[in-house]
């Protein structure tokens, strides 16, 4: 198998036999092994019916998986992607604001050495206040905090190597995350313009309060991929910080107290020094306790904590 595509599908009823007609249309023309795997979200119309009858029609191709209830578009494409047989995998959305028309130039970008191609909708044609500013703003938020610059994370039309998904799980909304964690495994990731049209039935699942759970996941990310295998890096860095402030605080008390006479005791800043001295003091203790559990976790599973791209002259496995 070539390739795979995964669309998650949530009340899509009246733009399923057009978007089947999209996809029949691209596949046939690519002379590819490929199969489609749709993850029903719990729709309520007749979503999961057009896609039975579809798997029906063409058992080959036609995969179908329909979750009991809706639990969201990161977890219909984690489903997805477990079960996947391609080697290359693609993710669009059914709304047909995607064009799977782009899929062609999305492999051609593959074969060009990459293992990552973000889908850019350059020309989005989409609510400009409630969602291509905030969408503006998160995919800037997104790149400086995680140096992965990709100017559309937003957009599900993506193509990945198979091996660059492998190694984590997703979770809350962070299947537009994949690119961050992709890197962090050592993935060669570009964009590409794609097309995007305006959404011709239904309406659309995603507001404002989407981006709140976008920048919690943002820290949860940031501390998974920056410090996941060396929090003390983290914990003891802030508290040696803390320290250091209660250190300089400590001094300005005692020379004030040798050539002024004044009180260390009797000044608000000596509780404030202790304090952060305290607060260092059990951050560096919290990050030594977070190297055990990562060394627990490493060790228990043989989870290495390296990822490797390629191996020559190496046919045997490594030493335990």
């Amino acid at each position: 198998m070539n390739l795979s595509l995964i669309t998650p599908v949530f009340n899509e009823a009246e733009n399923l036999p057009l978007l089947f007609d999209a996809v029949y249309k691209t596949m046939n023309e690519l002379q590819q092994s490929w199969e489609a795997i749709f993850v029903d979200d719990g729709s309520t119309d007749n979503s999961l019916s057009i896609l039975k009858e579809y798997a029906e029609k063409d058992p080959q191709h036609i995969r179908v998986i329909s979750f009991r209830r809706n639990f969201g578009q990161t977890a219909a494409i984690a489903a997805g992607i477990d079960y996947v047989q391609g080697d290359i995998i693609i993710l669009f959305d059914a709304d047909l604001q995607n064009d799977p028309a782009d899929i062609p130039l999305m492999l051609a970008k593959l074969d060009e050495g990459y293992d990552l191609v973000s889908g850019w909708r350059k020309q989005r044609k989409d609510n400009a206040v409630t969602r291509n500013f905030p969408s503006m703003l998160a995919n800037w938020l997104i790149s400086r905090v995680t140096g992965v610059h990709l100017h559309d994370y937003g957009c599900t039309l993506k193509a990945y190597r198979r091996p660059v998904l492998a190694g984590f799980r997703l979770y809350g909304e962070m299947h537009r995350f994949i690119p961050v964690f992709a890197s962090s495994v050592g993935a060669r990731i570009t964009e590409i313009p794609v097309r995007h049209h305006p959404r011709q039935y239904g309406k659309t699942k995603y507001g404002l309060e989407r981006t709140v759970k976008v920048i919690l996941d943002l820290f949860t990310v940031k501390f998974l991929v920056s410090y996941a295998s060396k929090p003390i890096y983290l914990f003891g860095g802030a508290g040696g910080g803390l320290m250091i402030i209660s250190a300089f605080i400590m001094g300005y008390l005692l020379v004030r107290r040798l050539f002024f006479l004044v009180s260390v005791t009797g000044s608000p800043l000596f509780q404030t020094s202790v304090m952060f001295f305290i607060l260092g003091f059990q951050s560096i203790l919290m990050g030594l306790i977070a190297e055990l559990l990562v060394r627990t976790y490493h060790e228990s599973q043989r989870k290495p904590t390296y990822v490797v791209r390629t191996m020559i002259n190496l046919e045997h496995k490594a030493r335990d």
